[in-house]
């Protein structure tokens, strides 16, 4: 029987899956995370009607459901932003989401693959499997999967695997943190190994406004008030992610990138540079700082960019000046390093 269109729509069928899960499955997501992706699945396509989101006026074209892994899933596949008006080889941007590692899609976050398409970036934008189900590392499995992916087919597509940026917000900053240390650090576990072999080290990084260290969510309100339902959401995010109580591969270096930074264990490859940014009334912007301090002491290239009284994620409100300026500037933080 043909499913009736409104329930097509990805909010509503958010809506309608928390209603089908069993809640006595560790696995279901809690129903705050059910409202807050209704919400923003609901904000992202009301957002595309919008004509300027059209891909086709900025002359991008978009090819939409690319397998990177052929499992048959929605989480291994992949959107390609292609920009016409920009002449090949392009250079390269693999877009992983936010969302606490638990929610959202290739799909909320099309404004990011926009945004880099309209620069002239060829853009990867990635689903993965989502926390709680699939916790540390499946995520960050796929990711490697996908950079494999991204270096071995990218020149299909009109890019350059030889200047790949990694960007993501978020959960997103972290998954993509930990896969470049993945190509620079000689990893034992089996999906870095994979990458590291590859050889191919992004030429930049922009982790914005990363929840980096989630084996220890209580720093953020250990010297400082925070309200609890904020308290609730960071414990949700990385509890779900690494489970305290439950199995855990050996060792949890790649899920806490920024534990792994500010440690002296050496690189075998050096480090490509970083753009930060951050709103400084987001709660997680000390993750950011910490990562500045971190790349600074290791002589690293990176530029730090942090917004006076911005919220968390505030790259993605681009009708703001904030996020307009923060746009410029990664691109000239790019263009110098891509």
């Amino acid at each position: 029987m043909a499913v009736p269109l409104p329930m097509q729509l990805p909010f509503l069928r958010t809506i309608r899956n928390a209603f089908d899960c069993d809640r006595e499955d560790a696995s279901c997501p809690s129903l705050a995370s059910v409202g807050i992706e209704a919400f923003f699945e609901t904000a992202s396509f009301l957002g595309r009607l919008h004509p300027k989101a059209r891909p086709e006026r900025h002359g991008v074209e978009l090819v939409r459901d690319i397998a990177y892994k052929n499992t048959g899933s929605r989480a291994h596949l992949l959107d390609i932003y292609v920009p016409r008006r920009s002449p090949a080889p392009r250079p390269v941007v693999l877009y992983v989401h936010g969302g606490g590692f638990r929610i959202l899609s290739k799909e909320t976050h099309w404004v990011f693959g926009l945004s880099f398409a309209r620069r002239g970036y060829l853009v990867f934008q990635i689903n993965y499997r989502l926390a709680p189900k699939h916790p540390f590392p499946e995520p960050l499995d796929d990711v490697c999967a996908a950079y494999e992916w991204v270096v071995q087919n990218a020149a299909r597509y009109g890019g350059d695997p030889a200047r790949i940026v990694v960007a993501g917000e978020s959960a997103g900053a972290n998954l993509v943190t930990s896969l470049t240390l993945a190509t620079t650090m000689d990893r034992p576990e089996p999906f870095a190994r994979r990458v590291f072999d590859l050889g191919s080290v992004p030429k930049a990084v922009w982790p914005a406004c990363g929840i980096l260290q989630v084996t220890d969510p209580e720093r953020f309100w250990r010297d400082h008030e925070m309200k609890q339902v904020m308290k609730d959401r960071i414990l949700a995010v990385c509890r779900g992610y690494v489970r305290p109580n439950g199995h855990q591969p050996d060792g949890l270096v790649l899920a806490d990138p920024l534990v792994a930074l500010e440690s002296d264990t050496p690189v075998a490859r050096p480090l490509p540079p970083f753009f930060l940014s951050a709103g400084t009334r987001d709660p997680i912007v000390d993750d950011t700082r910490r990562v500045e301090a971190a790349l600074r002491k290791r002589g690293v290239p990176h530029q730090a960019r942090y917004d006076e009284g911005e919220p968390h994620a505030y790259q993605a409100l681009v009708w703001k000046k904030s996020a307009r300026e923060v746009w410029r500037d990664t691109f000239r933080f790019l263009d110098q390093h891509v």
